[in-house]
């Protein structure tokens, strides 16, 4: 492949590099047409001066057009014999710097081919125009070795260099893979960090504002109902702060001194949640199947936030004072089943009916992450469900398998009756399907 390489200006370390090797070899040459078949020493005549003139003038060239100056220096070879001279590795040093820049810089078979024709030729014109002894053949061996042994070593050159290529081309992908992945991992906690905050600032902002709505409504009729929710709305506040700290801690780099966090809520906090709803004026119900179990501790945060982020959509969107939540424990599985009775048609007033929240992505996030199914929409008779499924890992399990079997088979059945009498025929709600009007139920903070 013919590159602008060869052809533009080279630094002026690489031209005094270049004129060095020159001058080497055209001394080189000189000294080698010293020796007469004889082993007698003799000064190099006129012709030997032109013969390197001619081959070691050519070198430079050598980067652009290797091929004519590999045929150049093996002509001058051949010419020295010619002219009487003897055929030494010093007279075929241009031959060997050609051949070795050959080797580097062109294909296996290219070089090959070269060389082999190379070597036969000076080997032939070595038989030829020399006198035919042991010695010479010996001799002409012996000096043709010398352009293929400069070619292997030029092909070794050609492949540690696309060794080292290869060794950094592969560092600088590695690099970049570290700083994708690196990028992908700051997404990911950005991504966590929100769903926290919304849900957080969702559910208790949410309260805080219908605390508030209670005590306007009550502050000149009944007084004492006004201070109570007024109390109440400072306690949700002062919760909402202790929260927001503990989850912007998770901000803070690990060489800050942060006070001990708290432990991440979970269903063992879900009382105190349910009564801070209602206190809110939610008439909250809490049903329970099946034994309850442990879960691991991102399994429980997970089962805590969906509840919350579930009233918290009941809280401000229903428009209904009513809600049930549904525990469904399992050996595989917990079914979590928040449902309210608010109107159907019920449509968010003010600037959040246009508004795209994120209340339902956020609980579909957290279902997807740890492998659960999620159904959500409205019923048919009035109001909307949310049911998530989430896998409880075998080692939480501590019961014997025949009695886990005979309360699985018994809560199932319960289960699948109730859902049965709550869903007509021919609902369908799919996982991972949201019906408008849980993309309209999305829509908080």
């Amino acid at each position: 492949m013919t590159t602008l390489e060869g052809f533009l200006p080279r630094p002026r370390a690489e031209r005094s590099r270049e004129a060095v090797i020159t001058a080497a070899a055209f001394v080189l040459f000189l000294l080698g047409s010293v020796v007469r078949g004889d082993e007698s020493l003799t000064a190099p005549p006129i012709a030997a001066y032109l013969l390197a003139v001619v081959s070691c003038a050519a070198l430079p060239l050598r980067h652009r057009t290797p091929l004519p100056v590999m045929v150049v220096t093996t002509l001058c070879s051949v010419l020295a014999m010619v002219a009487g001279l003897m055929l030494t590795p010093l007279v075929v040093v241009p031959a060997m710097i050609t051949a070795y820049t050959i080797a580097v810089r062109a294909e296996r078979r290219t070089t090959a081919a070269v060389l082999l024709i190379s070597a036969a030729l000076l080997m032939a014109a070595g038989l030829v125009l020399q006198p035919l002894s042991w010695s010479t053949v010996t001799r002409t061996c012996s000096t043709v070795i010398f352009p293929l042994a400069a070619g292997v070593l030029g092909h070794s050159a050609q492949n540690r260099r696309a060794y080292l290529a290869a060794v950094e081309e592969r560092a600088l992908r590695a690099e970049e893979s570290r700083e994708s992945e690196a990028r992908r991992r700051v997404a990911e906690e950005r991504v966590r960090i929100a769903r926290e905050l919304h849900d957080l600032v969702a559910h208790e902002i949410t309260l805080a504002n219908a605390q508030a709505t209670v005590a306007a409504h009550f502050f000149d009729s009944r007084p004492e109902q006004a201070r109570t929710s007024l109390r109440q709305l400072v306690e949700t506040t002062r919760q909402a702060l202790d929260e927001l700290r503990a989850t912007v801690g998770l901000l803070r780099e690990s060489g800050d001194h942060a006070q001990p966090a708290e432990p991440a809520p979970g269903l063992a906090q879900l009382p105190t949640l349910i009564e801070s709803f209602r206190r809110a004026g939610l008439t909250v119900s809490v049903h329970e199947e099946g034994p309850a179990g442990t879960l691991p501790p991102g399994l429980d945060l997970t089962a805590y936030r969906i509840i919350q982020e579930a009233l918290t959509n009941v809280t401000k969107h229903a428009g209904i004072g009513r809600a049930r939540v549904g525990l469904a424990w399992t050996r595989d599985l917990v079914t979590l089943t928040i449902t309210d009775d608010g109107p159907g048609d019920h449509t968010i007033p003010g600037p959040s009916a246009g508004s795209g929240g994120y209340g339902l992505i956020g609980i579909r996030e957290r279902v997807t992450a740890v492998g659960g199914r999620l159904v959500a929409g409205r019923r048919p008779e009035g109001g909307f469900r949310v049911v998530a499924e989430l896998p409880r890992p075998a080692r939480e399990t501590t019961r014997s398998s025949a009695a886990v079997d005979r309360e699985q088979t018994g809560v199932t059945a319960t289960a699948r009756s109730t859902a049965d009498a709550e869903r007509p025929a021919g609902e369908a709600l799919p996982s991972g399907e949201v019906p408008d009007d849980a993309a309209r139920r999305g829509d908080v903070a």
